[in-house]
């Protein structure tokens, strides 16, 4: 019965997204009631009737309906209070803010001592059925499971997009990120890591951060876990994708004819192409959440409280010590203590922000907004993000042979994915494969590769054609007249493509974050900085001419493989693959891979941007640490989904190294 309902629930919310983005333009802006929409500079509130209100209650952007509960509670996970609790205590050993890709590790691995309480507030809503689904990755980027960050306007970069801006959305869901993002499970090198503690910063040399990666990872990769750098007995679930197209086997037949085997690429020991690893199980999304906190959630010593939005950290001002936080839930104000720390990992953009509102961070900043100062430290003024381009299409002459939205939303294939995980629903938002490349235009003395190839089963054009949502390329935020003109041709009768995205891996360009005001509920002020080296404008354009000769050798050449000759409005005066015309590409659809970090930078107390120290404590602040990828000091050679909750696994002991050694011994009660 529950496989036929969901069966129906999606059939209508995919019917309810296209209409509803088919007739309306919309446009996103976090300074208008979260019922309204923009379309051609003019703010509307959407008709409302009792279906759409159902429909887009739980898939639609942003969509709140008037004067009605969420019905779609009953498919949501659940996180009651235990033992018949209706509120939470006033106190608890540790209070954990984001119940993200870290958060969740550390509530789980704290909580394994029965006399440590911890409580965990998460501003978002738990999962729910369809969040399972890894095709429908692109779709929940642009609903309530995410925050609906934009970068801030940059000259130059983000010219395709709508308004100008990049979109950076960040997740808002019991599970964070891990709700929304494309599961692929990538480490980084081992020299990225030996690096890191090479600048000072004891204790993370891959050697070490190894184990952390080891300890949670339940590896099934057709003989790659028995490697003894992988694990089968963790709690993570780390697998192939069950179905995948052809291109996926020309991927990694063009990488081998140009010397790079077909390997495992988290083995430290070479660089090469591989089949991308996912966080799931049979073909099921499986977020930090499902796998940190679902068992878990019956300890009574583990209190979580979703929709909940934290507001500020409090620090008493004398002793520069954390002893709490403020929260609001359900309209109403509140206090929650913290007997030992108080632990931020509320993820790369939001940690600042609450860092900062608090009043820890750069004093001249703090100052402009009217905020106490009770800490100069440098937060915000670093960002590394990873950029890709995505609008490297090729078409095929072949047909059938790439992944399409029409071909996958039926309900043969629903029903096959509802089963046995084993459809095209499974594939994690059509990514097959990943390789890692090192250009010309790297002087790295070591094997660091510059760019990561990741191959999609079809492109950005493959949620297209007619009656298609068009979900990627609008969780991206491109503007559909940019594609109309440069992909229309083959998008409107949904031609057979295949695209590799470019990763820029280790940028030399970085930003930062400022608060726009003093209100916690407005999003802060997100600086890219994107392409504003060089070096990173020709690194991505390598990237493009070595897939540009992958698609020219026979195993993309069996299928037609045929550079797409894309016009886009901003490049058309420049002669068609010219170095001049793919730097205007790219800065035409610059797109984040939301692997923001250093934002609270880890380093050691003669590094003037470090805020954290090597156990993640802030610096001049008692009993506060961020854990989250928002301490990584440096750009890593990975996705950041599994660092971060190695990060969490590693900083989980270090806690418990730090108040097993105080003595008197605490004792937690409550």
């Amino acid at each position: 019965m529950l496989q036929i309902l969901t069966t129906f629930l999606m059939f209508l919310i995919m019917i309810g997204i296209r209409a509803f983005e088919e007739d309306y333009d919309i446009e996103y802006y976090d300074d208008l009631p979260e019922n309204h929409y923009h379309k051609e500079g003019r703010s509307f509130s959407y008709p409302q009737s009792p279906i759409i209100d159902l429909i887009m209650k739980t898939a639609a952007p942003n969509y709140v309906p008037k004067n009605s509960g969420d019905i779609f509670d009953f498919l949501r996970d659940s996180y009651p209070l235990p033992g018949g609790l209706h509120s939470p205590y006033h106190e608890y050993d540790f209070v954990i803010i984001g119940a993200g890709s870290a958060g969740s590790v550390l509530a789980s691995r704290l909580t394994e001592d029965k006399n440590t309480t911890v409580l965990l507030i998460e501003a978002g809503k738990p999962e729910m059925i369809l969040t399972d689904i890894p095709i429908m990755a692109p779709y929940f980027q642009s609903t309530e499971y995410a925050w609906q960050y934009y970068m801030e306007p940059q000259p130059g970069v983000c010219k395709g997009m709508i308004n100008g801006r990049c979109f950076w959305p960040r997740g808002k869901a019991v599970g964070g990120s891990s709700v929304i993002n494309y599961m692929i499970y990538t480490r980084g090198r081992p020299q990225d890591w030996d690096r890191i503690a090479a600048a000072g910063n004891y204790g993370w040399s891959y050697r070490e951060v190894l184990e952390y990666y080891k300890k949670s990872e339940n590896a099934r990769l057709n003989g790659y876990e028995k490697d003894p750098t992988r694990n089968r007995n963790g709690e993570n679930p780390v697998e192939f994708v069950p179905i995948r197209t052809k291109l996926i086997k020309a991927f990694l037949e063009a990488g081998r004819i140009f010397g790079h085997p077909t390997i495992d690429y988290n083995s430290p020991h070479q660089l090469g192409f591989g089949y991308v690893q996912a966080i799931t199980t049979k073909g099921h999304r499986q977020s930090a959440a499902k796998v940190f906190l679902h068992r878990q959630k019956k300890r009574q010593n583990l209190h979580i409280l979703p929709d909940t939005y934290v507001t500020k950290i409090l620090i008493d001002a004398r002793t520069k010590t954390a002893y709490g936080v403020e929260y609001v839930r359900n309209r109403l104000k509140h206090t929650v203590l913290a007997r030992k720390e108080v632990i931020l990992s509320a993820g790369p953009i939001a940690s600042p922000q609450l860092l900062m509102l608090s009043g820890v961070g750069p004093k001249k900043h703090l100052n402009s907004m009217g905020i106490p100062v009770l800490k100069d430290l440098p937060v915000g003024k670093m960002l590394y993000d990873h950029i890709c381009f995505p609008g490297l299409i090729f078409e095929l002459n072949t047909t059938d042979v790439s992944l399409h939205e029409s071909k996958m939303l039926r309900v043969r294939p629903i029903l096959q994915w509802l089963k046995n995980g084993d459809s095209t629903l499974s594939s994690p938002g059509g990514v097959e494969g990943i390789g890692y490349i090192k250009t010309p235009i790297s002087n790295d003395p070591d094997p660091i590769p510059d760019i990561e190839l990741i191959s999609i089963g079809g492109s950005i054009l493959s949620d297209g054609g007619p009656g298609g949502s068009r979900a990627i390329r609008r969780g991206m935020r491109i503007r559909d007249a940019v594609i109309d003109e440069a992909f229309g041709s083959i998008d409107r009768v949904a031609r057979d493509t295949w695209s590799a995205f470019i990763l820029l891996l280790h940028p030399v360009s970085f930003g930062g974050i400022e608060l726009k005001n003093k209100n916690p509920f407005s999003h802060p002020r997100m600086y890219g900085n994107y392409l504003t080296h060089s070096k990173d404008v020709v690194t991505i354009i390598a990237g493009i001419r070595y897939v540009q000769a992958m698609a020219a050798t026979f195993p993309f050449q069996k299928f037609g493989a045929k550079v797409h000759k894309a016009s886009y409005p901003t490049c058309r005066h420049i002669p068609f693959d010219s170095d001049e015309y793919w730097e205007c590409a790219i800065r035409t659809l610059t797109a984040t891979l939301h692997h923001q970090i250093a934002t609270c930078r880890m380093g050691p107390n003669n590094d003037p941007l470090a805020v954290v120290d090597p156990e993640l404590r802030v610096y001049g602040i008692e009993k506060l640490r961020v854990v989250d990828s928002g301490v990584i000091p440096r750009t890593i050679s990975a996705h950041t989904h599994a660092p971060t909750m190695m990060i969490a696994e590693k900083a989980a002991d270090m806690i418990k190294a730090t108040w097993a050694s105080m003595l008197p011994n605490y004792i937690s009660y409550s």
